[in-house]
């Protein structure tokens, strides 16, 4: 098993939760996050005075996923994210030990 974190612009939601739905992906979880990359973020001006804005908002999406399942979610969020330009976001894949769904007591691939 497999954590499919993804970290995308918050203008993309809607494209990726509706890419994911489409290939069948049941389970997302979705926070809102700040953070900067090589954009290195903008400065802002409030009544005269500048004000460096270097935390950008952005999503973080959480996926579990079988290994089989891994490439094609990663290939549809790429697809679904991007729009070309610097700060679009990243992903990565993290080893999953275990996964247990709390209502039934399902493990492993049956939890997910």
């Amino acid at each position: 098993m497999k954590l499919i974190t993804a970290i995308i612009k918050p203008q993309k939601l809607d494209d990726v939760k509706s890419a994911l739905r489409n290939i069948g992906v049941r389970g997302i979880t979705v926070s809102e996050v700040s953070g900067v990359g090589r954009q290195g973020g903008h400065v802002e001006v409030y009544r005269g005075a500048e004000y460096p804005i270097d935390l950008l908002p952005k999503l973080r999406f959480e996926i579990l996923a079988t290994e089989t399942e891994v490439s094609k979610i990663v290939d549809e969020i790429v697809k679904s994210a991007s729009t070309g330009a610097i700060g679009d976001g990243k992903i990565w894949i993290t080893a999953v030990e275990e996964v247990v769904r709390v209502r039934t007591g399902e493990r492993g691939n049956a939890a997910i």
